[in-house]
């Protein structure tokens, strides 16, 4: 029995982490699409929508390239490829920091 509770712990573990992991991804991606919105003169709901956009880019493939293509093309000359992949870590630390802090409160 005491297996099997380890195992079931282990799997609920699992599915957490996997769980903040995708939170984490979804709000890194929503707040480099703000940051690119703002290049792109974008604000309110545009922004928004922009945003989203690029969240629903990530789905795409697997891996943050087909975000990085997407702000690549899009900001055509506002942002180069290495200054958005500079972005994107700084909002992925940013995102998992804003999820702690979420957690905390709850």
């Amino acid at each position: 029995m005491q297996f099997d509770d380890r195992a079931k712990a282990f799997e609920t573990r699992f599915a957490h982490d996997a769980d903040m992991q995708f939170r984490a991804e979804a709000r890194r991606n929503r707040l480099l699409g703000l940051w690119a919105a703002g290049l792109l003169g974008k604000t309110g709901d545009e922004a928004d929508n922009y945003a989203v956009s690029v969240v629903k880019a990530d789905f795409q493939e697997a891996g943050h390239e087909d975000v990085v293509r997407k702000l690549v093309a899009d900001l055509d000359g506002k942002a180069s490829e290495a200054d958005i992949r500079a972005k994107l870590t700084e909002m992925e630390a940013e995102a998992k920091a804003q999820l702690l802090d979420q957690n905390k409160d709850s």
